[in-house]
């Protein structure tokens, strides 16, 4: 009996490009809850980036990859996990050296990005973020800082060696190939899964989740029954326990029917 549902956001729940959950989507949710069915976000966008959801409901928001887990009314913070301060320490002098720029996810949500190129305004328009402020990383000084960004390619990222000698205490998520998301290391969204599950007492074995990205392939192997989507990449979808229709081809409505969900 599946009793928690967790959803990613961009690729799953809203298609890229989009404006919105697509209404279908909106109904079958809302019909699982009426059940009795907890349902969950799962993303790596910050609170403050989350603003294509619309007036769905949803028990709670599992954030940043799992970093910050808040309940419904997305304030009550069950659970927080930071980059470490030696890390911050190395990065912000680093962000000197470098061309690549880095985004910077404080706890408060004041996001800024320390460079703009044609790569960041790629994923702008690719994640609808009308507008970044930019600061020099020295910002995030004596701040906690959640999640960071780095944008390029992961050969870039490897040449620098970002990971080896610089983020030694982070790692790298993706899912797209133009920049990573940054965090702690052991901290993805299946930890966050864990915290919100304990807090609700729901056994893992009554979990279902949905994702298409790169930094969903953990929580679709921790969960009962991971979902990939349609449009996921091969390595989603060989992570997860059943593969569905893209996000654009009734996908998550075509899996609840799949497992009489609704």
């Amino acid at each position: 009996m599946i009793r928690a549902i967790f959803f990613d956001i961009d690729g799953t729940l809203v298609p890229f490009g989009s404006h919105g959950i697509p209404e279908e989507v909106k109904d079958a949710i809302a019909e699982v809850r009426a059940k009795g069915v907890k349902v969950f976000i799962a993303t790596g966008r910050h609170p403050a980036w989350i603003d294509n959801l619309g007036d769905t409901e949803f028990d709670g928001y599992v954030t940043v990859n799992g970093g910050l887990c808040f309940l419904s009314d997305k304030k009550t913070l069950i659970y927080r996990r930071t980059i470490s301060t030696p890390d911050i320490e190395r990065v912000i002098p680093f962000s000197h050296e470098t061309d690549i720029p880095f985004v910077a996810i404080p706890i408060d949500g004041r996001i800024f990005i320390n460079r703009i190129d044609d790569g960041v305004r790629h994923v702008m328009k690719l994640l609808r973020v009308a507008h970044i402020d930019v600061a020099d990383l020295e910002t995030i000084g004596g701040r906690e800082v959640v999640q960071m960004m780095a944008f390029g390619t992961e050969q870039e990222r490897l040449d620098c060696g970002l990971f080896g000698r610089v983020l030694t205490d982070c790692e790298p998520t993706s899912w797209n190939p133009y920049f990573c998301d940054i965090i702690p290391k052991g901290s993805d969204k299946s930890v966050g899964i864990d915290r919100m599950i304990e807090h609700f007492g729901i056994d893992l074995s009554q979990t279902m989740a949905f994702g298409d990205g790169g930094n969903d392939i953990g929580m679709l192997r921790h969960v009962a029954v991971g979902v990939a989507m349609g449009n996921a990449e091969a390595d989603v979808k060989e992570a997860a326990d059943y593969v569905t229709a893209a996000d654009t081809d009734h996908g998550v409505v075509n899996a609840f029917r799949h497992f009489g969900l609704i």
